[in-house]
This record gives structure tokens, sequence and C-alpha cells, in this order.
């Protein structure tokens, strides 16, 4: 492997400007998931339960957040955090899953605004940070997303940013007590980023 993609777990990697951001955007920032953000995740968690499900299932209990943090502070994952810069508060968070180097660089994909933040464009912006970090700093050349087809909010927001539609995944992924069938839909390196933030992202 290139010595350029050794590298570090995330979870391991330093800040990249004050306030532990790793990228800055114009109305939002992203930094990683703390242990110490369990109070505020949770509350808002257990607020946008209506807006979630069945989509998805973010952890609403200590108990949950504290084994959903433990998973990703595995060299295979990383999770990131979309602050509103206005008052540094979570308006959603992003995941990458099943980070795979060598010559896949690939890691999956997974987000979620909370109720609050829904709806004013701040995780478009933060979820463009969060592609911009994971195709700079961490080395990766493609992200994967895995939507069900019936999610069409979620669709909507990969293709705002550029995603592309590659298939659809049959019996995918087991959702809410089933297994649901998923369409991929992928971003690399080298394609346009559209609606993507003006923001600076850290070394």
């Amino acid at each position: 492997m290139p010595a350029s993609h050794r590298k570090r777990p995330p979870h391991e990697r330093p800040a990249a400007s004050g306030g532990g951001y790793l990228a800055v955007g114009e109305r939002t920032a992203i930094r990683l998931l703390r242990r110490g953000d369990e109070a505020e995740f949770t509350a808002r968690a257990r607020e946008s339960v209506a807006l979630h499900r069945p989509w998805l299932f973010p952890p609403t209990t200590a108990e949950q957040f504290a084994h959903y943090v433990a998973r990703l502070e595995e060299p295979a994952r990383a999770g990131f955090v979309v602050c509103e810069r206005a008052t540094d508060g979570i308006a959603g968070y992003a995941t990458i899953n099943n980070i795979v180097g060598g010559v896949f660089q690939c890691g999956a994909l997974g987000y979620g605004a909370f109720s609050h933040a829904a709806g004013r464009g701040l995780l478009t912006e933060g979820l463009g940070l969060v592609i911009e970090y994971a195709f700079g700093p961490l080395g990766l050349h493609r992200l994967e997303a895995n939507i069900q087809p019936a999610n069409a909010r979620s669709i909507a927001l990969v293709k705002r940013i550029g995603f592309r539609l590659e298939g659809l995944s049959p019996d995918f992924l087991y959702v809410d007590g089933a297994w649901r069938d998923h369409e991929r839909w992928a971003i690399t390196s080298e394609m346009p980023r559209r609606g993507g933030p003006q923001g600076t992202v850290g070394p």
C-alpha cells in the first residue's frame, strides 16, 4: 500500500481546527463523535423517533450509546457529528463503516438529521464535509450509501450531493425485523460533488 494510504484509525487522528472540528463549512462543522456527547445525542434521537422510523435507529439510551460509540472506535469505522456553527449543537450524524484499504479504499456511509435540524439543509452541507474529509485525510476513493427504495428523503439527499445509482441489492440488510432491499448509491473521489460545502478540511 502506498505510504499516503497508511492512515491511522479515525479516532486516533488529531483535531484539525479549534473546537475539535475536522472540517468547517458555512453553517456547519464536523467532528468525531465523543463519549461526552451521550446526553445531547440521545435526547435528540428520542425527539426524532417519528422522523427516523422505520429507516434509522440511532441510540436513545445511555447503554445503547455506549455500545454505539465502542463500535465506532474500531479501526474500520468512523463516527462523526454534524454541528450547527451558530450554536455548536448537534444537528445530525454520519458514520463510515466497513472501511477497506488496499486496492479498494472504500467505506459504507450512513447518516441522519435530528428533527430540530431537518429540512434546513444542514445535513446536506455537513455530509458534504464528511465526504471531503473521507476523500482527503482518510484517503478513501469511494463511498457507498445503501438506502431502502421507499426512503425518498435519503435518496434525494445523496442525489443532491452527486451520488450515482448503481443497482438494487435484494434482502441486503436486516432492518426493523426483516431483510430489506436496498438501492446502492456511490460516489468516488473523481466524481463532481453538487451542492457541496465551501469548507475547510483539515490535514
